[in-house]
């Protein structure tokens, strides 16, 4: 089965980092890639079971949204496998 793909966007480098921290802590996922977008907004993709990364993702929203802007959400159930070459 493949594994979800969830991304949390985030307009502060400390809110990204306590996203990070709350998506592993809350939920059996994986920290894929941290990525700065631009204009202050840092994107963190988690990867693990659909249930999983949907709980972390909410989790991870929610606590950042506290800190800072939230620009987006997103999980993707069932990635196609051309996606997995753009996080490598």
């Amino acid at each position: 089965m493949r594994q979800a793909i969830g991304m949390v966007d985030v307009r502060s480098l400390v809110a990204a980092i306590q996203a990070a921290d709350t998506m592993v802590k809350s939920a059996d996922v994986n920290i894929v890639d941290v990525e700065y977008v631009g204009s202050g907004v840092i994107s963190v993709v988690v990867t693990g079971e659909v249930a999983a990364v949907k709980a972390a993702v909410d989790n991870g929203s929610d606590t950042a949204g506290q800190i800072a802007e939230i620009i987006s959400t997103n999980v993707i159930a069932r990635p196609h496998d051309e996606v997995d070459k753009m996080l490598d």
